[in-house]
């Protein structure tokens, strides 16, 4: 059976209860953590603790075809791909899915931003617009049937949640179109922002016809300082070329704490950019970049000037500022 660690009477929105920020003084440096994938339920309840511990919300980018039990995957197609497949699996069992249910729905109400990471982690670059809306269609259509797909009573709100509540969407691979399909397809699928892009370090999101676009930042990283992409895989490449090394975990925590920290602390006493990090439901390395993960925000997100803000969160708090502006370019 499935398991609620949270009941819903600890739910709260910080960001609103803290005192409104003053006029001569910075405004808070934003932490922007999201999670790609969002499956293993036991790193679900471990990120939920994380935040529940130090006052954040975080964005889960889930992929629908792990609510999807045997039947859905036969029936699932993603575009130009044969049926029943996906590059990052399906669900194991309906317990396993009525466990994650439980885990998404308290999530939402703890504050946490549920998102969209499309369903069966194909590379989109070439997709058309009409690809693009065949697998958000899919995405919806997963979830607002989800519960009664293994035999569970839906919580009431689960609906509006579906259609009102997800509002942003990450690309897999973070391979976005490069024309403008994907975003025309995102503005007919309801989302507001996308998260798909990479930026040369922390840079304040831009409008593009009318979907407001994250980038996840290159920051320094290791003794030289190389850049990297602030996401787990991208240290995990970079630290053991992609093959899982536990003798060398806590070098990789320490190397990887290292870059979020001075990314952190250059925007904290600087221009104070949101800062923006992703990770995955695999502890890569040992857990080598969750430990990390756990040590920045422990440190970080409890202080006064700094909001640990889910993606849909930040977006009000962003605008408030007067920063965001129309895209002209597209990549880095």
């Amino acid at each position: 059976m499935f398991r609620f660690i949270f009941p819903a009477s600890l739910a709260f929105s910080f960001v609103t209860s803290l005192p409104a920020q003053a006029a001569n003084q910075p405004p808070k440096q934003l932490v922007i953590v999201s999670f790609d994938g969002a499956h293993d339920n036991a790193l679900w309840q471990k990120s939920r603790e994380m935040a529940a511990r130090n006052g954040a919300h975080f964005t889960y980018f889930l992929s629908c075809t792990f609510l999807m039990n045997q039947a859905a995957k036969k029936a699932y197609q993603a575009p130009h791909q044969k049926r029943g497949k996906s590059n990052v699996g399906f669900a194991q069992s309906d317990d396993e899915i009525r466990e994650r249910l439980g885990n998404i729905w308290h999530a939402h109400l703890e504050g946490h931003d549920i998102s969209s990471h499309a369903c069966g982690h194909f590379d989109g670059r070439k997709w058309s617009e009409a690809d693009w809306s065949a697998e958000y269609a899919t995405f919806k259509a997963t979830l607002k049937n989800a519960w009664k797909s293994v035999d569970l009573k839906e919580p009431q709100g689960w609906q509006d949640l579906v259609e009102h509540g997800i509002k942003g969407f990450r690309a897999p691979y973070l391979s976005a179109t490069a024309g403008g399909d994907m975003i025309a397809a995102q503005k007919k699928a309801g989302f507001s922002y996308d998260a798909s892009l990479v930026t040369q370090g922390p840079a304040t999101p831009v409008v593009e016809d009318g979907i407001i676009r994250f980038g996840l930042p290159l920051i320094p990283e290791g003794p030289k300082e190389k850049p990297v992409i602030g996401m787990d895989y991208n240290l995990f490449i970079r630290h053991s070329k992609g093959e899982e090394d536990k003798t060398d975990s806590k070098v990789f925590e320490e190397r990887a704490y290292a870059a979020f920290k001075e990314a952190f602390d250059k925007q904290h006493a600087g221009d104070r950019i949101p800062l923006q990090l992703g990770f995955h439901f695999v502890e890569m390395n040992g857990g080598a970049y969750w430990r990390a993960l756990d040590r920045l925000v422990s440190d970080v997100c409890r202080r006064t000037d700094v909001a640990c803000v889910s993606y849909a969160e930040a977006i009000p708090m962003i605008e408030a500022r007067g920063k965001l502006q129309e895209r002209e370019t597209s990549g880095l």
